[in-house]
């Protein structure tokens, strides 16, 4: 079965992307799909603009970012019946020139009765989106790719502020907002994003653009069955559009764009793609939420999502409190569901309720106080089903890991735990969790180092997502998706390619070969190569990589050619901002370098497996 999750700001093109699989358990492939403008381009860029093609074969579209979805209720391995669901999630951007959609299609969505509004500024408060991209090239680090632009949704909270959502305005350039029945465009300003909640607030100086505005009121979470309107300016038409539905659930729901679970509400209601950042409402014309994704398959149809209120309300006090936003905290640790009456004996677990620690990691605070084999019985004061469960309202239940993302980063968690037969209560602080791969690149432009030629990067999602998989390789590939950061600051570098000199003769055909060692010494990160590189003395510059590959350059004559090559090539600078900074080492215990990056990961029965889910 194909499925498919889209987000919902819309663009130039439509990056379709195949579901597929690099290792054995079954993945969900997330899409950044605000590509606009083809171009000409190597081979190596055709993974990131499909419309070069004239025709694109549906199966061999390339896979984007990467990340597990575990549904509660799903288990079996990936191909049974009852087993993972292939999802992918897809950000749409918006043309200025787009071919109108089939008439079915749009009699799909259900519109309401304008007389059913009770007051104009209800969609007065919301606004349209005009921003403009300029992505990084994460295949060539020290340049941009070529811009593009896309429309989205946007609505008044107050204050000044809009709200919107992030994939809207990723990358952006310039923001524009334009109002309800108004002919001019504003110039906004992205105050903060947060990623992983996929939420924006912008801000807009002129103060004619807000005479007469009046903001929307939050309200609280929905019940079921309860009404809602999604109102927004989506694909077919440039003026404000309106269509309603009901709550259908609410659950832990993954992410799209911050490949995260967070609570999220699905609703029948059409949400197309340009509805992205503008608000649903309740019958009281109270806010409930966002909408931001929805869920596409060949025996589904109109399953949206929204991002309720209280993920809004965490974003916004987290950046008040901080004057940042700085993300949604994890426990740090896997954890295993304790059905099974004989592994609850087997572990003294008297009563039908806990989880069972089954890996902890290492960056994370609870690797101090929790220990695999462990079982979490309560999280502040609230005990912990079986089946990885806690008490929801009044006679609901929804995941463990749905407490955690009530907390802020720093906050403190009191877990009951249950260790050899004997309980115990334990203090654990929540922080961001740290990915070794990261799914977003901090500050927009990745860091890089050449030397003679040979280009160094660290291994991120949107590079995989740029490459595609058959040229990262399986190796590399599984690294990417199943291992865990042994200490923060750790990252994967890689061999991106060899701009060929005479100094590099041999070495062409080299590229994202991962790096371990620079004469001797183990890698941590990009920048610890470039302190090895720039504090190296000897003869030769020694490059150790994967399957005991060596690479080996005089160090004069790699100095003398990398002038030379860089004018060649037209690249401004032999290393990123980034890394003219001083080199701080991210460690302290050296034991850890002792084992390889990939002696740590997550199997694919961790990954794979329902009764096994990461808090």
């Amino acid at each position: 079965m194909a499925v498919s999750v889209a987000s919902c700001c819309f663009s130039v093109v439509n990056a379709s992307l195949k579901l597929q699989s690099s290792v054995s358990s079954p993945r969900c492939f997330v899409a950044a799909s605000l590509k606009s403008t083809p171009r000409a381009s190597n081979e190596k860029r055709k993974a990131l603009r499909p419309d070069s093609s004239p025709k694109l074969n549906p199966e061999k579209k390339y896979p984007g970012r990467v990340r597990d979805v575990h549904r509660d209720g799903i288990s079996g391995k990936g191909g049974d019946v009852g087993g993972h669901q292939k999802m992918a999630f897809k950000a749409f951007g918006s043309p200025k020139k787009e071919k109108k959609e089939s008439q079915s299609e749009f009699r799909e969505q259900q519109q309401t009765d304008p007389a059913k509004i009770h007051d104009a500024s209800f969609l007065n408060a919301v606004v349209k989106v005009y921003c403009t991209h300029t992505a990084p090239d994460y295949s060539l680090p020290w340049q941009k790719q070529r811009q593009f632009t896309s429309t989205g949704s946007a609505f008044m909270i107050g204050d000044g502020k809009l709200l919107t959502n992030a994939h809207c305005v990723e990358h952006d350039t310039q923001v524009k907002v334009k109002r309800r029945g108004d002919d001019r465009k504003y110039v906004a300003k992205v105050l903060v994003r947060g990623v992983d909640c996929d939420i924006a607030l912008l801000s807009v100086e002129s103060e004619e653009f807000w005479k007469g505005a009046e903001p929307l009121r939050l309200g609280h979470l929905p019940r079921l069955q309860d009404s809602v309107t999604v109102v927004g300016y989506p694909l077919g038409g440039d003026t404000i559009s309106v269509t309603k539905g009901v709550v259908s659930r609410i659950e832990v729901t993954s992410y799209a764009h911050g490949s995260s679970d967070l609570l999220g509400i699905q609703i029948d209601a059409a949400i197309n793609p340009g509805n992205s950042g503008g608000p649903a409402f309740n019958d009281q014309g109270e806010c409930i939420g966002v909408a931001f994704q929805v869920y596409r398959s060949e025996e589904t149809e109109n399953i949206g999502y929204v991002i309720p209120t209280t993920v809004v309300s965490h974003f916004l006090t987290d950046y008040e409190r901080n004057g940042k936003y700085t993300g949604y905290p994890c426990l740090g640790v896997l954890l295993q569901k304790l059905e099974n009456p004989a592994l609850r004996e087997c572990l003294k677990v008297p009563t039908n309720e806990g989880v069972l620690v089954r890996r902890v990691e290492p960056t994370s605070d609870a690797s101090k106080v929790l220990k695999e084999g462990d079982v979490i019985v309560s999280f502040d004061g609230l005990h912990v089903g079986c089946e990885g469960t806690v008490p929801f309202r009044s006679s609901e239940r929804i995941a463990f890991r749905y407490l955690i993302t009530q907390k802020f980063a720093g906050d403190v968690a009191e877990l009951g735990i249950i260790r050899a037969g004997e309980h115990k209560k334990i203090q654990v602080v929540l922080r961001p969790r740290v990915h070794l791969v990261p799914y977003h690149i901090d500050g927009g432009q990745p860091s890089y180092i050449i030397i003679a030629g040979l280009v160094f990067t660290p291994l991120s999602e949107p590079l995989i997502e740029e490459e595609c998989e058959d040229t990262i390789g399986l190796k590399l590939l599984t690294k990417a998706r199943y291992s865990v950061a042994r200490f923060r600051g750790e990252q994967i570098v890689i061999l991106s390619q060899v701009l060929a000199n005479e100094v590099n003769i041999g070495y062409e055909d080299m590229n994202n070969q991962q790096v371990l060692k620079f004469n001797g010494n183990h890698i941590r990160n990009i920048h610890h190569l470039a302190h090895l590189i720039d504090m190296c003395k000897d003869k030769y510059l020694v490059f150790e990589f994967e399957d005991n590959y060596v690479a080996v350059l005089e160090r004069e004559a790699s100095n003398s050619a990398s002038v030379c090559i860089l004018k060649d090539y037209g690249i401004p600078s032999e290393r990123s901002a980034d890394l003219l900074e001083p080199y701080v080492d991210p460690i302290d215990d050296t034991q850890a370098l002792g084992q390889g990056f990939g002696d740590s990961p997550v199997s694919n029965l961790e990954m794979g497996f329902d009764g096994l889910v990461w808090a």
